[in-house]
């Protein structure tokens, strides 16, 4: 995929407009925040098969059309809670030095500056603070007007403070000044954080064109218990090799992101809520922050990951987004959960997508709680570890790896072998949900992961199967084997529920399994709702042990949408067929015996 991209001080003419000119009239932030595409038509369609749609618009209109503008939407008290992250109250030590300020009845002037007698501006106190010295911030606004000068500048060892218990509301620092960064030239900031400093219990806003509230560059700070609105680009902004703790703040209608995340920034942003914005959170360069814990809800798109950026995202609830919940570009690579780390993340019910990853290569996602109707691009879904039966000859753990799969429970044994091998997963919650139904492209992703399938013919291109729909290279690598096909009319129904004897029939075709007679399905006493297509392989299935038949062994229901727990048990006896695995006794196999 080609970009323009657009960075802050070049001046190359792009269609007539300088790149100066389009960051000014559009506001935009550096790096990570706005990639243009070639505006012409062969781009447009590849744009659109990715699910962009772009057409011969003008510059200006295409750049409106893919900047993400924040809502008009307000908070909604108690809406949505960040995690169960304790609010954290900053302490003066015992030994620390205090400078109190009031705007309101302050003086700037030699010996004020205590309890009784404050000084009148932030900007004053921090000149006298030295490193452990707590500047007290009293309720009021601290502006230009009340004779603020700006970019105020926290040096090292100071802590800035207001009232953490209700997140600095009452407490307004607003406005903004030139500060010449090292990796982003000229810009307009509130505050500038320096290492190991303290910014809590205070609210920020930068009203002023591209402005940005707290800027931290390759410095160490920690933000918390503030809130972070009604700026006109971002809330928070690292670059170089930051490595802040923001954690606890609020992040409210600011014009571009809530937290932009650039350069080879690291760092952790914990248990904050993101609401009302462009991108909740948009990580690019070769950052690789933590992200954990965060409500990110109401925003354009929720987190806008590119080019390198590596994000590790943990037990974050990425929601009711008016476009994309999590949008990946470039050779973005976001870590959604490893097997010894599942991710925990629940990313649903955002408008378009809740993941759309349109980098180069695939997702990987274990743990999450993704709705997979909602994802576009290829994405990998991987059990987390759990506990592998030491005897898989009688599946009695004595453990329980998900916590609705019991002792005693007739597929236990099945369930926790297959997921202790990767092949399928269970839910963030702990649950496996063994009597929920399974798709037609689920199935296919099961088949994938359990027999690697080698191509015996052409990938069939369906109809009905897009090439950004979740489950495309599953599909594909399904049907191009002796596994799966679709039906008559080119299609697929990647979403319809797969059928008892279609699960069954696609094990047998799969492995080329055979019958000599049909005699085999005459064991179950529901033979005649066998489909005539259906009989050879059932037979032969049924012949090789693949069938496990709960709680009547004797009868097949083959129309009955099979369930998770019967496809895991299914593909285990595929499995121990095809000499992977080592048998499991269940008195509901059938033997025909």
């Amino acid at each position: 995929m080609i970009f323009l991209i657009i960075i802050l001080a070049k001046k190359l003419p792009i269609i007539g407009y300088s790149l100066s000119y389009v960051v000014t009239e559009f506001n935009l932030s550096p790096e990570t925040l706005v990639k243009v595409p070639l505006l012409n038509t062969q781009f447009s369609k590849k744009m659109k098969n990715q699910g962009f749609h772009i057409s011969s618009l003008s510059l200006q209109a295409s750049l409106t059309a893919l900047l993400l503008i924040a809502g008009n939407s307000t908070l909604v008290s108690n809406q949505v809670k960040a995690g169960a992250t304790p609010i954290l109250t900053a302490q003066a030590p015992a030994t620390a030095t205090v400078i109190y300020v009031n705007s309101a009845t302050g003086q700037d002037t030699a010996g004020a500056g205590t309890a009784a007698a404050p000084y009148k501006t932030i900007t004053f106190a921090l000149s006298k603070a030295q490193p452990g010295t707590v500047v007290q911030v009293a309720p009021g606004t601290y502006s230009k007007e009340t004779g603020e000068t700006f970019p105020l500048v926290l040096n090292s060892g100071v802590t800035l403070q207001g009232d953490e218990a209700n997140k600095g509301q009452g407490i307004l620092i607003s406005g903004g000044g030139f500060y010449t960064s090292r990796t982003w030239a000229k810009q307009d900031i509130t505050l500038l954080a320096n290492d190991n400093t303290t910014i809590t219990g205070l609210t920020f806003t930068n009203p002023n064109s591209r402005g940005t509230a707290v800027w931290v560059e390759s410095s160490n700070p920690v933000i918390k218990n503030s809130t972070f609105t009604n700026s006109n680009r971002d809330g928070v902004y690292l670059t170089g090799t930051a490595n802040p703790q923001i954690e606890s703040n609020i992040f409210l209608k600011n014009g571009g992101q809530g937290i932009s995340v650039t350069k080879s920034a690291q760092g952790s942003i914990r248990g904050n809520l993101f609401q009302n914005t462009g991108f909740g959170v948009a990580i690019g360069g070769s950052s690789t922050p933590l992200l954990e814990a965060n409500n990110i809800t109401q925003n354009k798109s929720g987190l806008y990951i590119s080019e390198t950026a590596k994000p590790i995202l943990r037990k974050n609830a990425i929601r009711n987004n008016t476009q994309d919940g999590i949008v990946a570009t470039i050779n973005a690579a976001p870590d959604l959960g490893t097997s010894s780390n599942p991710g925990g993340n629940l990313i649903r019910d955002n408008a378009r997508y809740d993941l759309n990853n349109s980098t180069k290569g695939k997702i990987t996602a274990i743990g999450n709680d993704i709705n997979q109707k909602k994802i576009s691009g290829p994405v990998d879904f991987i059990a987390a570890t759990v506990t592998t039966p030491p005897d898989n000859n009688t599946g009695n753990t004595g453990k329980v790896a998900f916590k609705d799969v019991q002792t005693g429970y007739w597929a236990k044994a099945y369930i926790e072998a297959l997921a202790a091998q990767g092949i399928i997963a269970g839910f963030p919650d702990g649950s496996f949900k063994p009597n929920e139904p399974v798709t037609r492209a689920q199935f296919a992703a099961i088949i994938n992961k359990a027999f690697k399938p080698s191509a015996t013919r052409q990938a069939i291109t369906f109809k009905d199967v897009k090439s950004n729909y979740w489950g495309y290279g599953a599909i594909q690598a399904a049907s191009s084997s002796p596994f799966l096909t679709g039906y008559p009319d080119s299609t697929f129904k990647p979403e319809e529920k797969i059928q008892r004897v279609q699960a069954i029939v696609s094990l047998a075709n799969g492995l080329g399994l055979t019958a000599s007679d049909q005699n085999a399905i005459k064991f179950y006493t529901d033979a005649g709702q066998i489909p005539s297509y259906a009989a050879g392989p059932v037979a032969a299935a049924t012949s090789r042990q693949l069938v496990i038949n709960y709680p009547n062994v004797k009868e097949l229901a083959p129309k009955r949408q099979a369930t998770r727990a019967e496809i895991a048990a299914f593909v285990y006896q595929a499995l121990v067929n095809a000499g992977r695995v080592q048998p499991i006794a269940s008195q509901y196999l059938v033997t025909t015996k």
